[in-house]
Protein backbone atom coordinates (compact mmCIF):
# COMPACT_ATOMS: atom_id res chain seq x y z
CA UNK A 1 0.00 0.00 0.00
CA UNK A 2 1.31 3.46 -0.86
CA UNK A 3 1.10 5.66 2.22
CA UNK A 4 1.59 9.41 2.12
CA UNK A 5 2.78 11.31 5.19
CA UNK A 6 2.11 14.97 5.90
CA UNK A 7 4.11 17.25 8.19
CA UNK A 8 1.68 20.18 8.27
CA UNK A 9 3.06 23.64 8.97
CA UNK A 10 1.66 27.17 8.97
CA UNK A 11 3.61 28.11 5.83
CA UNK A 12 5.34 24.92 4.64
CA UNK A 13 3.99 21.38 4.62
CA UNK A 14 6.26 18.41 4.03
CA UNK A 15 5.10 15.44 1.99
CA UNK A 16 6.61 11.93 1.90
CA UNK A 17 5.46 8.68 0.28
CA UNK A 18 6.14 5.00 0.81
CA UNK A 19 6.62 2.40 -1.87
CA UNK A 20 3.86 -0.22 -2.30
CA UNK A 21 5.75 -2.71 -0.13
CA UNK A 22 5.78 -0.20 2.76
CA UNK A 23 9.53 -0.69 3.04
CA UNK A 24 10.89 2.62 1.76
CA UNK A 25 9.81 6.12 2.74
CA UNK A 26 10.95 8.99 0.52
CA UNK A 27 10.58 12.76 0.73
CA UNK A 28 8.47 14.13 -2.12
CA UNK A 29 8.06 17.88 -1.83
CA UNK A 30 7.21 20.92 0.23
CA UNK A 31 3.83 22.58 -0.25
CA UNK A 32 4.28 26.30 0.36
CA UNK A 33 0.90 27.65 1.39
CA UNK A 34 -0.12 29.85 4.32
CA UNK A 35 -3.87 29.55 3.77
CA UNK A 36 -5.01 26.43 5.63
CA UNK A 37 -7.92 25.58 3.33
CA UNK A 38 -5.77 25.97 0.22
CA UNK A 39 -3.07 23.82 1.84
CA UNK A 40 -5.68 21.13 2.52
CA UNK A 41 -6.74 21.17 -1.14
CA UNK A 42 -3.10 20.91 -2.27
CA UNK A 43 -2.48 18.00 0.11
CA UNK A 44 -5.54 16.20 -1.29
CA UNK A 45 -4.37 16.87 -4.86
CA UNK A 46 -0.91 15.53 -4.04
CA UNK A 47 -2.40 12.35 -2.55
CA UNK A 48 -4.23 11.71 -5.82
CA UNK A 49 -1.16 12.55 -7.91
CA UNK A 50 0.91 10.06 -5.90
CA UNK A 51 -1.82 7.38 -5.91
CA UNK A 52 -1.72 7.28 -2.10
CA UNK A 53 -3.92 4.65 -0.48
CA UNK A 54 -3.66 6.14 3.02
CA UNK A 55 -2.62 9.50 4.47
CA UNK A 56 -0.75 9.86 7.76
CA UNK A 57 -0.87 13.31 9.34
CA UNK A 58 1.80 14.17 11.90
CA UNK A 59 0.27 15.09 15.26
CA UNK A 60 2.54 17.44 17.23
CA UNK A 61 1.49 16.49 20.74
CA UNK A 62 3.44 17.98 23.63
CA UNK A 63 6.25 15.97 25.19
CA UNK A 64 3.99 15.13 28.15
CA UNK A 65 1.37 13.73 25.75
CA UNK A 66 -1.05 16.63 26.10
CA UNK A 67 -2.53 18.37 23.07
CA UNK A 68 -1.82 22.02 22.37
CA UNK A 69 -2.85 24.52 19.72
CA UNK A 70 -0.65 22.95 17.01
CA UNK A 71 -2.13 19.50 17.64
CA UNK A 72 -5.65 20.93 17.44
CA UNK A 73 -4.80 22.62 14.12
CA UNK A 74 -3.39 19.38 12.69
CA UNK A 75 -6.51 17.51 13.84
CA UNK A 76 -8.62 20.07 11.97
CA UNK A 77 -6.48 19.59 8.86
CA UNK A 78 -6.78 15.79 9.11
CA UNK A 79 -10.55 15.98 9.57
CA UNK A 80 -10.93 18.25 6.53
CA UNK A 81 -8.72 16.03 4.38
CA UNK A 82 -10.75 12.98 5.44
CA UNK A 83 -13.90 14.71 4.13
CA UNK A 84 -12.29 15.21 0.70
CA UNK A 85 -10.56 11.88 0.00
CA UNK A 86 -11.82 8.31 -0.22
CA UNK A 87 -8.86 6.78 1.60
CA UNK A 88 -8.08 6.37 5.32
CA UNK A 89 -6.58 9.39 7.09
CA UNK A 90 -4.82 8.75 10.39
CA UNK A 91 -3.02 10.93 12.92
CA UNK A 92 0.43 9.88 14.09
CA UNK A 93 2.46 11.17 17.04
CA UNK A 94 5.31 13.21 15.59
CA UNK A 95 7.13 14.18 18.77
CA UNK A 96 10.81 14.97 18.06
CA UNK A 97 10.59 14.27 14.30
CA UNK A 98 11.85 17.73 13.34
CA UNK A 99 14.83 17.28 15.68
CA UNK A 100 15.53 13.88 14.08
CA UNK A 101 15.24 15.44 10.62
CA UNK A 102 17.63 18.26 11.61
CA UNK A 103 20.16 15.71 12.87
CA UNK A 104 19.87 13.71 9.64
CA UNK A 105 20.46 16.82 7.54
CA UNK A 106 23.43 17.84 9.70
CA UNK A 107 24.92 14.37 9.33
CA UNK A 108 24.61 14.74 5.55
CA UNK A 109 26.17 18.22 5.54
CA UNK A 110 22.95 20.03 4.57
CA UNK A 111 22.86 23.52 6.05
CA UNK A 112 21.48 27.00 5.41
CA UNK A 113 18.92 27.67 2.71
CA UNK A 114 19.17 24.13 1.35
CA UNK A 115 18.25 22.76 4.79
CA UNK A 116 15.21 25.02 5.05
CA UNK A 117 14.02 23.88 1.62
CA UNK A 118 14.02 20.17 2.51
CA UNK A 119 13.49 20.06 6.29
CA UNK A 120 9.71 19.60 6.25
CA UNK A 121 9.82 16.86 3.60
CA UNK A 122 12.50 15.04 5.61
CA UNK A 123 10.37 15.44 8.76
CA UNK A 124 7.42 13.92 6.85
CA UNK A 125 9.70 11.04 5.89
CA UNK A 126 10.62 10.47 9.54
CA UNK A 127 6.91 10.46 10.48
CA UNK A 128 6.27 7.92 7.71
CA UNK A 129 9.22 5.71 8.69
CA UNK A 130 7.95 5.62 12.29
CA UNK A 131 4.44 4.75 11.13
CA UNK A 132 5.68 2.04 8.74
CA UNK A 133 7.76 0.50 11.54
CA UNK A 134 4.69 0.45 13.78
CA UNK A 135 2.61 -1.25 11.05
CA UNK A 136 5.36 -3.82 10.48
CA UNK A 137 5.51 -4.66 14.20
CA UNK A 138 1.73 -4.70 14.77
CA UNK A 139 0.31 -6.75 11.91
Amino acid sequence: MKIMAVDYGESRTGIAISDVTEFLASPVCIIKEKNTLKAIDKICDKSKELYAEMIVIGNPVNMDGSRGERSEKCTFVADEIAKKVDIPVVMWDERATTKTALNMLSDNGTFGKKRKEVLDAVAATVILENYLQYRKNHK
